[in-house]
């Protein structure tokens, strides 16, 4: 089970705390924000007035219809982001064991650091960030603000996810992310947290939704949180062990080696389609192997992100 060093250790109770760490270490690094607001956003067409400038025409509609329009604009100076996070029992994997006293990092402590990390970068930049948790349906949903009392309020909304672990309860992604794509403003960042293991749709059902936020307009990035070792390469020990769902609580009990070829060819089927999915509806996906630890995977991001804006 991955442990956390010790300086990270002493913060995991405080994510404000360690949020700032985060944040702090990558900009004296990098000095350049890694996320840029959109200048203007398209509102409508109208007719052009004789007289007037050209420089918004619309060449496009003009060559279809024979016709002059001018393309109008709402100034639109900060970004919006929707942050979301996959609260179903899968992401409590894997449980701490009852002899075990240090802390250590699951797929939800993760993506709950993550994020309040995000949402701290974002406050100083004076954008605006809310919070989207499901599971089997939609259970917290926030507006995007910029606010302190706003930043609070959803660190302590990250804070009771990785303290009251849930078993039993199964994943809605697909019916989540529709709901979410149609329910915040249009041209919005939404950033997700999830091992996107869906307990009811199939995985065209997920990659639908995955394509409505696209077409929605928004700028999506999905952070595909996993515990590689285990829930990828299958490393256990070649001895019989007794696998529980966490989502529905069945049990099988095997030898690991008799399904482990099998298992990981699925997982690997799976990835490279989640993958290629994201690529092909340029969504910006992100491998969050849990045990590389939160600095490393979400620094690399920034990096390249700030790379990109340059």
């Amino acid at each position: 089970m991955n442990l956390l060093d010790n300086i990270q250790e002493k913060q995991l109770g405080n994510l404000e705390l360690l949020a700032r760490q985060v944040v702090e270490g990558f900009i004296i690094g990098l000095h350049k924000s890694p996320f840029h607001g959109f200048s203007v956003e398209f509102a409508e067409h109208r007719l052009y007035n004789p007289g007037e400038s050209t420089k918004n025409m619309d060449w496009k509609v003009y060559a279809r219809t024979d016709k002059l329009f001018v393309k109008r604009f709402e100034e639109e100076t900060n970004l919006r982001c929707q942050i979301v996070i996959d609260a179903s029992s899968s992401m409590y994997f894997p449980e701490k064991s009852r002899n075990q006293k240090k802390l250590y990092l699951n797929k939800i402590r993760f993506s709950a650091l993550a994020a309040s990390a995000l949402m701290n970068l974002l406050q100083k930049q004076r954008d605006s960030f809310g919070l989207s948790i499901f599971s089997e349906s939609i259970q917290t949903h926030t507006p995007c603000k910029s606010s302190t009392t706003h930043y609070r309020l959803l660190l302590s909304y990250l804070d009771q996810l990785i303290q009251l672990p849930e078993r039993n309860k199964q994943t809605a992604a697909a019916d989540s992310l529709h709901q979410i794509a149609e329910s915040i403003h249009r041209r919005s960042m939404v950033i997700i947290f999830s091992d996107m293991m869906d307990s009811g749709a199939d995985n065209s059902e997920l990659f639908r939704a995955l394509q409505h936020l696209k077409h929605n307009k928004h700028e999506v990035v999905l952070f595909h949180v996993v515990d590689k070792a285990r829930e990828i390469e299958f490393e256990f020990d070649n001895r019989p062990y007794l696998f529980i769902d966490m989502e529905t609580g069945e049990k099988v009990r095997l030898q690991s080696n008799q399904v482990k070829e099998h298992y990981t060819e699925q997982m690997r089927q799976f990835r490279d389609d989640l993958r290629l999915k994201c690529m092909q509806y340029k969504i910006d996906f992100v491998e969050a192997d849990i045990n590389k630890g939160v600095n490393p995977v979400l620094q690399s991001f920034l990096v390249k992100r700030s790379k990109m804006n340059i």
